[in-house]
């Protein structure tokens, strides 16, 4: 490949790629919630992307490409070894803008955070890996059963399961922050 062709490759790469860092940064986070271990998965999974970005299908969809590969590379470090659970105050810290490398939040996930915090986090932390991956791109990322179906390389109907058992979880273990186990009180 000569200079010009490397030029224009990391030039299309930057144009196609590179605007979905946040989102595949959040979600890398959310998924492993460990900011180091995070930053690590959201580089190999840029690294690997602009080395196989000749493989890349120009007019397809970029964002749940490179979710894809985020998930490949989430469900090999899943088998090597577990992840304990983050620090919760340590996690906000991050995300508020505590380090001068933070990357900028995004806002959907940002109010999530504001209006319930650390319920919500303890609610999808608890989730399994393939139940938490399953929310966190449809209810987080805002992706489609097709595309989830593709990035985690299972049947529609699957995705369909997961989003149904993760939803029920969250649920259930929200049901005490929302007063969903409280009585109806009756005017007197």
């Amino acid at each position: 490949m000569g200079p010009d062709q490397e030029d224009q490759r990391r030039q299309e790469f930057e144009e196609t790629a590179l605007v979905h860092m946040q989102s595949i940064y959040s979600t890398a986070l959310r998924l492993i919630r460990n900011k180091t271990d995070a930053e690590d998965l959201f580089q190999e999974t840029f690294l690997r992307a602009y080395r196989f970005f000749h493989q890349f299908r120009s007019g397809t969809d970029c964002r749940a490409w490179l979710f894809a590969i985020l998930h490949s590379l989430f469900v090999n470090r899943v088998r090597r070894a577990s992840y304990p659970t983050v620090d919760l105050d340590e996690e906000r810290v991050y995300r508020e803008g505590g380090t001068s490398s933070s990357l900028p939040g995004n806002p959907e996930v940002d109010l999530i955070h504001r209006l319930a915090g650390e319920d919500i986090e303890r609610a999808i932390d608890a989730l399994s890996p393939k139940l938490r991956v399953a929310v966190v791109l449809a209810d987080i990322e805002g992706c489609s059963y097709r595309e989830i179906a593709k990035i985690c390389e299972c049947p529609i109907g699957t995705v369909m399961s997961r989003l149904y058992r993760g939803r029920q979880a969250l649920r259930d273990a929200l049901k005490q922050y929302a007063g969903g186990d409280k009585a109806p009180q009756e005017d007197e």
